[in-house]
């Protein structure tokens, strides 16, 4: 198969040539308007794909396809906001050469209109596939597996990139060039518009059982997700989707510059898009995780509900998502599954299991998360997670009602002053090789309290869900001192990580968070087993306990 990638050293369609490189059965052509860019990608290119560059204008490529003849045609350039009275050129061109096309499109009005062209397409033997990215391929598929249970009423969404991804100068151009401009979207039933960046919502991407993103701050953005899927939905009134670029005090900017625009009818801000191009780009700092989200509301059963769907990436493996839609319909093709003709939105192209064999061996996972207030804490905050647990801990956790647990423990004060000082006034126990521990598990308004005596001492805390910034972590209080946790189950521990905290309700730095090796595990012997240390920057180690526990049959 011999494709034709236009934009073929960009972002997209590099990271789409690289997802291809194990296929020795393609030949891409890595076109572009600087044949030097081109040659350059091509000698760097490692992989048994055949590439070749070639210098080409989007405006050429009529007389290109009767020279070339690709197979197909895959437009990974842009930004195609901006691609003028004759936005469909090569869409036209494709059909009269009977080639075969795939784009990247993230502009909404240009997806929405590509139907225009099914008959054409139809005619002429061929598909037009348009915005074959994560917007809205991914999404589309998502809500699919959610409608089998749920009508739809109320969408929102987000992706949150990297800072390490790196942006493309056309893709900031896009942005920037909607930023204060109107976007089209539904809300409240009807069709309306909402102001590009200057919206924004917080969420946190928290796949269960893995290490949640930090929550962010996600801005509308003007993508074909807005337009596209609301009429796969009857009842759906509401769709919103937004982007989380950080740093967020760079993504404040952006939303102060597009509510200046929207306020004061200020001209386009796109002549200040290299500028946040190169800043965005310097500004690489931070956990190198990216991540997505989408979240549904509807009725199920007459009684409303609430769903998420969470994706999160580590490392390098993120900034290939977008070109992985791409990817799966090339490799469906030379497996012989090729999309019908016509010309249409690439929505219904994948399904979620499409993506599960992409993600397969990467760093990259997903999972859904279902707002039960009415299940217990622990359950309620891992999700699918918590039935992956051993079955002590499942037993301890999966209840809401009060019990007691007994079990021994080994303890270890810290020995410095503040050590000291801290552990007396937080009533934490003193150093003992063995002592008998009980822990009794009271349900609270507010969450769930434990109370835990080592002998003759005690003290108690109060865990809870979190909410706004804590959103996903569980938030335990040490009288005026509130720590959020991560909740991650790794080798078969459910590891309990520090991410934020605050004392007298005021946030405080992270620099100074409490830390300490804290987790949850099953003995050998099917016992619950834990270890608990708490530590603070300056102060060291304040205490460490360690034991075992079993349901008390007396209670």
């Amino acid at each position: 198969m011999k494709i034709l990638i236009l934009g073929g050293y960009g972002v997209f369609g590099g990271r789409l040539a690289e997802l291809l490189a194990d296929i020795d059965a393609l030949e891409i052509i890595i076109a572009g308007r600087d044949q030097h860019r081109a040659e350059a990608f091509c000698a760097r290119y490692n992989g048994q794909a055949k590439v070749q560059p070639l210098e080409l204008d989007r405006r050429d490529i009529a007389e290109a396809l009767q020279v070339l003849r690709p197979d197909l045609v895959v437009d990974a350039s842009g930004p195609f906001q901006d691609y003028g009275a004759e936005r469909y050129k090569v869409i036209v061109a494709c059909i009269a050469a009977h080639t075969d096309y795939l784009d990247f499109a993230d502009a909404a009005d240009f997806v929405f209109g590509v139907p225009q062209f099914d008959a054409a397409a139809k005619d002429a033997g061929m598909f037009v596939l348009s915005g074959v990215s994560s917007f809205p391929v991914l999404t589309a598929a998502v809500l699919r597996e959610m409608a089998r249970t749920m009508d739809i009423v109320d969408v929102e969404g987000g992706i949150a990139p990297s800072p390490y991804a790196g942006i493309g100068l056309n893709v900031m151009r896009a942005v920037v060039g909607y930023a204060g401009a109107p976007v089209k979207l539904r809300r409240g039933g009807r069709q309306a518009h909402g102001i590009g960046l200057a919206e924004s919502r917080q969420f946190t991407v928290a796949v269960p059982g893995k290490m949640p993103l930090w929550n962010l701050r996600y801005s509308l953005v003007d993508v074909p997700d807005l337009q596209v899927i609301p009429p796969d939905y009857p009842m759906m009134t509401d769709i919103w989707m937004g982007a989380g670029p950080v740093p967020e005090s760079l993504h404040r900017i952006l939303n102060m510059l597009a509510k200046a625009r929207a306020t004061f009818g200020l001209p386009s801000l796109v002549p200040l898009s290299r500028l946040f191009y190169t800043v965005l780009n310097l500004m690489r700092f931070g956990e190198h995780r990216g991540g997505m989200f989408v979240r549904a509301r509807g009725v199920a059963d007459g009684v409303q509900v609430e769903r998420s769907w969470h994706l999160l990436a580590e490392g390098d493996d993120g900034p290939y998502i977008p070109s992985m839609a791409v990817e799966a319909i090339l490799r469906k093709m030379l497996a012989g599954d090729r999309p019908m003709a016509g010309a249409r939105t690439a929505i219904h192209a994948l399904e979620l299991s499409d993506y599960d064999a992409l993600f397969n061996g990467r760093t990259i996972y997903t999972g859904f998360r279902d707002d039960d207030h009415a299940a217990p804490l622990y359950r309620r905050l891992l999700g699918s997670a918590f039935d992956t647990l051993p079955k002590s801990l499942q037993d301890l956790h999966g209840s809401a009602r009060k019990r007691r647990w007994i079990g021994k423990a080994k303890v270890q004060r810290g020995k410095g002053l503040l050590a000291r000082l801290v552990a007396a006034a937080m009533r934490f126990p003193e150093t003992a090789l063995q002592v008998p521990v009980t822990v009794t598990f009271s349900p609270d308004r507010h969450g769930e309290r434990w109370t835990r005596h080592f002998g003759r001492r005690s003290f108690s805390s109060l865990q809870s869900v979190g909410i706004g910034r804590n959103s996903c972590l569980l938030v335990e209080r040490f009288g005026p001192a509130a720590i959020a946790m991560a909740l991650v189950v790794e080798s078969e521990r459910l590891m309990l990580i520090p991410r934020r905290w605050t004392f007298l309700g005021v946030p405080m730095p992270r620099f100074l968070l409490p830390n300490g090796t804290a987790y949850e595990a099953e003995g050998s012997d099917g016992k619950f087993n834990f270890n608990v240390e708490i530590a603070a920057p300056v102060i060291g180690l304040i205490v460490r306990y360690e034991g075992s526990l079993r349901l008390d049959d007396s209670t």
